[in-house]
Order: structure tokens, then sequence, then C-alpha cells
């Protein structure tokens, strides 16, 4: 899921429509459905007992518009099923009079699902949640469709939350933690609600039984939650973050008049989170209204918001709490931006490789200015830009 943090609410909506399903019981008599009774929710197409009760493979449809399709016995659900919902979403699974019995999928109206156990019509047992692309969003256990001891969240652009939940079924508690996408580095401490107000910085050592097993790092510092404003770029503009601390370093970009550059501190794989875009948020308005030459260190996150690293934030001296405004142009790079969950800045961009990358190899985006929407004057770019994109497509075309 997108947002500030994996979201509870597909758990509510999911837990909702179980309830619902098996709420309903099915129709007696078809006569029925032409009484004034308002009690009367269902029309069935298919065989009836003789009690006019549906017995064999039934399509019950709910004046919700809800629709169930599976075998009965004598009225009751007995055997494979689905549940079709009047938002889209689906369940389907296997029931044993009347309840959800064992091993059943409830897949969401977004293409998102949940693969879990049932016991008499509850979520009960190990559960795994995956997105509509089919990566894996949410792995642990359920008790009576609320999520249920140590569970594990994960990003889909890399790292994950892991703790015992409260009764809510929420990641909240002193013994939380935020996993950074090397599967190692940690910030453990106190999250309400899967937001860290007190981290400290950890080690995972291993993880037996899906409970994990974290070692401290000694007097380091505190991390908490840190979101950039319009105004506010961060409270802690010296504090580094330890997974891009890792990685990469500030030097003289080898890029001739490019001043300084981003550079690998290791080698790495493709696909591989180097570095974090943090800065302040503001609008595209503005930022299409200013001068450009104030733009040098903008990059857009969606189609409100824009992140800017403005002056003095620039110089490492003021701000290096987030590096990844560092990376220079290349029209053919070995990295993208991308979208991050960061514990510390919320939703930003990170930048990830593309390819394998060396130790000390400089790091390069393409900044994917328009090339196009100025018409006769050129792309909306800074002067640099432009040079470098008249001297590629002259090379392109040799």
């Amino acid at each position: 899921p997108s947002g500030d943090r994996p979201s509870l609410s597909h758990t509510h909506t999911h837990s909702a429509r179980v309830l619902e399903a098996f709420s309903k019981a099915p129709a007696t008599q078809l006569s029925a459905m032409d009484s004034d009774d308002d009690n009367v929710e269902e029309t069935v197409e298919g065989p009836l007992d003789e009690d006019n009760q549906p017995d064999g493979f039934c399509k019950v449809t709910y004046s919700s518009s809800d629709r169930f399709e599976g075998h009965f016995i004598h009225g009751e659900k007995n055997g494979p099923g689905k549940f079709y919902f009047f938002d889209g979403s689906t369940l389907e699974g296997n029931c044993v009079d009347d309840a959800l019995q064992g091993q059943a999928v409830y897949t969401y109206e977004d293409g998102s699902s949940l693969h879990g156990t049932y016991i008499d019509g509850q979520l009960n047992g190990i559960a795994h949640e995956y997105d509509s692309e089919g990566q894996l969003t949410f792995g642990g256990q359920y008790k009576d469709n609320v999520r249920w001891g140590v569970c594990w969240m994960y990003f889909s652009n890399g790292g994950c939350l892991v703790g015992e939940v409260n009764e809510d079924g929420e990641m909240t508690g002193d013994k939380i933690a935020y996993v950074y996408p090397d599967g190692r580095l940690a910030l453990l401490g106190k999250f309400v609600d899967g937001e860290i107000i007190e981290g400290h910085l950890a080690n995972l050592k291993c993880v037996t039984e899906g409970k994990p097993q974290f070692e401290l790092v000694p007097n380091g510092p505190i991390y908490s939650l840190d979101k950039s404003t319009s105004f506010c770029i961060s409270t802690k503009c010296l504090l580094p973050d330890p997974y891009e601390n890792e990685r990469v370093y500030v030097a003289e970009s080898l890029i001739p008049n490019a001043g300084e550059g981003l550079f690998a501190k290791i080698e790495a794989e493709p696909d591989t989170v180097m570095a974090f875009y943090n800065g302040i948020r503001i609008t595209h308005q503005e930022v299409d209204s200013r001068d450009w030459s104030l733009n040098g260190n903008t990059i857009s996150f969606d189609d409100d918001t824009v992140i800017d690293v403005p002056e003095p934030y620039n110089s490492t001296k003021q701000y290096c709490a987030s590096l990844g405004h560092k990376a220079n142009h290349s029209f053919v790079p070995n990295c993208i931006y991308a979208m991050f969950i960061h514990p510390r800045f919320g939703p930003i961009k990170c930048v990830r490789t593309i390819r394998a990358v060396e130790r000390d190899e400089e790091l390069t985006v393409d900044y994917g200015y328009d090339h196009y929407s100025a018409g006769k004057g050129g792309p909306q770019a800074l002067d640099w830009y432009k040079q470098e994109l008249q001297a590629f497509q002259h090379d392109q075309r040799k």
C-alpha cells in the first residue's frame, strides 16, 4: 500500500466482508421473494430441496448486490464457493456447515489479496498479504479477524516493520522495529501505529520462527519521525541516515563543471537502494513560477508535490540527513529515482541502482526534464541541461 506506512484499511474491509458474508442465511423459499417482508435479502438460481432450500451448486444474489456461487446442502454452504462483493472484491474458499473453513483467499478490488486460514468463518492463524503485483506486504498471524502476535509489514519499495502488534492489530509498542532494505540494519524502539517515536540503531541478527532477534548498537543516536514541511527540511539536519551512510559519500564530481557528486562506498547489485531524497515540500506552481536557477535540487514527488533542497541546505555542512539530491544527471545513468517510505522522513524518493555499480563509482540519474513542452525555445530546464541534451543528441546521430 501507498502512504506514510502500511495500511490497516484492507484488514478492516476484509473483516467486515467476512462477517457480512457468513451472517447471510440462504433463502428458504423462492415464493417469499414476492412478499412484502423486508427481511428477504436474496434470490437463488439453482436446485432446491424439498423444503425449497438451495441444494447443490447455486448462485445466491443478495439485495446489497453481493453474490455467492458455490455448493449447498439443504440450505447451508458446504464445499467450495466464492463470494463476489459489490465493490469488486471476492472471497474464495471451502465451507463446512455454512462456515468458511481452512485456506481461503480474499482479493480486494485493487487486485491485492489476503491468503489465510479460517476457523468457523473467522480468520485465525498464519496469513500472508500481497499487493496487486504479487509482492508480499504482510506476513504474520490473525486471531478472530485481527492481526495478532509478531507481524511483518513490508513496504513495496524496500524496508519493513516488524514487532508484536497491539490488541487492535496495529504496529504500536516499545519493541517495534523498522528494518532497512538490506535486511540487517534497523531502528528499534517505540512506534505508534507504524510511526517511529523513538528508535535506536540496531542490527537484525536472526529470525527464529518468524520472531526477530536484534542487537542494539551502543551509544547510537535517537531517531524519530521528522517529516518535512513547506518550510522545514528537518529538525536534525546534521543527523545522517545510517543506511545511506554505509553506501554513499559526496565528493567532487567526475562530470566537468558539475560540482559535487554522489559516489558508491560499496559495490552494489542492480535494484539496490543507495540514497534518499528528502527536502522541503512545495507545489509545482511554486516551482514553475520562480526562476529556473532556483530549481537545481527539485524533484517531482507526485502530481501535487515537489521535493526541494534549497540554499543553504545543498551544502553538506548545513544538511546531510539525506544525500540523494547530490546525484548528478546523465543520459546514460546507472540509477533511477524511485518512491520510498522512509521511517524518519515519510514518503520521499530514493536513488536506486539499475545495474551493478562498483565501489567509488559515481551515481547518476536521468533528471527527466520535459524535452518538448517548451516548443521552439527548447526544453524548460537549466542551461547546462540544454547543452548536455544537444551534445547527447548529436552523439546519437553519429
